[in-house]
């Protein structure tokens, strides 16, 4: 009787006991600070914008959270730091893997030596085209307001070279889809401005395949590869093959960072 007493004791004890959240099990324990800028003539910035699957849903790894003294991102503070998994910071209680440490990885390898790449986080999930359009408020983000500040301080840091967008979960509707593409054209054109360039190379992923809202992403997805194959400035990667995280929305790790390297390609031929 006492040791059914005991066990049972135990167990009342280990269910109050927080258990490790496995979304967060490998995100990095020290965040490392650049103690001195390198020379912004030798720093490709990229802005990494749209919403959740650019923002970052996929389960971070150990691999993830290895850092290079050549690629950097910021923290909430607008700090250089060297970049690790999550890159994103706003969405705390979904954060998780993106594309972009892949895309920096990979990009090291067909660049000069002496570059460094500046990874800039601006996506927040959820957020729909018009409200970027809008510059709404969203999940506690002005959107197009914060952009244009991440702006500022990757041309503080370094030269912008390219941004990289995922978006279009949201407008997967019949009431968007119409509509799309002269918003997504309105918007580009703002970065651009915004950034200074008006040739500034756009990478636009495609939606994911494995949506149980087939049509309407894929519908999507058309109007993708319709603004891209008018504007010149502007490439399509593609998604087809990758998985999702189990929810039909998001890709897994696997897809994250073969999208990353996806993006590198594309925009090496930009």
């Amino acid at each position: 009787m006492k040791h059914l007493i005991l066990i049972f004791s135990i167990s009342v004890l280990l269910a109050f006991v927080p258990q490790q959240d496995n979304r967060t099990a490998f995100f990095p324990r020290v965040i490392e600070k650049v103690e001195k800028a390198p020379d912004k003539n030798k720093v490709w910035a990229f802005v990494l914008a749209g919403q959740s699957n650019m923002a970052g849903r996929g389960l971070v790894e150990a691999q993830d959270t290895i850092s290079n003294r050549r690629i950097l991102t910021i923290n909430a503070e607008g700090q250089l730091i060297y970049a690790k998994e999550p890159l994103h910071f706003y969405e705390p209680s979904m954060a998780g893997l993106d594309c972009g440490l892949s895309f920096g990885k990979t990009l090291l390898k067909d660049i000069p030596k002496d570059i460094s790449i500046l990874l800039i986080p601006t996506a927040v999930g959820g957020s729909a085209i018009q409200q970027w359009l809008g510059d709404s408020t969203y999940r506690g983000v002005r959107l197009l307001s914060n952009f244009t500040e991440k702006v500022q301080l990757a041309k503080k840091y370094g030269n912008i070279k390219g941004l990289l967008w995922h978006q279009g979960e949201s407008d997967a509707n019949r009431r968007s889809i119409p509509l799309y593409k002269e918003r997504l054209s309105r918007l580009f054109a703002v970065f651009r401005k915004t950034v200074g360039n008006d040739a500034l190379p756009i990478i636009v992923g495609e939606l994911g395949s494995y949506s149980n809202n087939k049509e309407e992403w894929s519908a999507i997805n058309q109007v993708i590869h319709e603004y891209s194959n008018e504007d010149p400035h502007t490439s399509a990667v593609q998604s087809g093959d990758l998985k999702n995280k189990g929810d039909h929305i998001h890709f897994d790790s696997e897809g994250q960072r073969k999208l990353g390297e996806r993006y590198k390609q594309a925009y090496l031929k930009s």
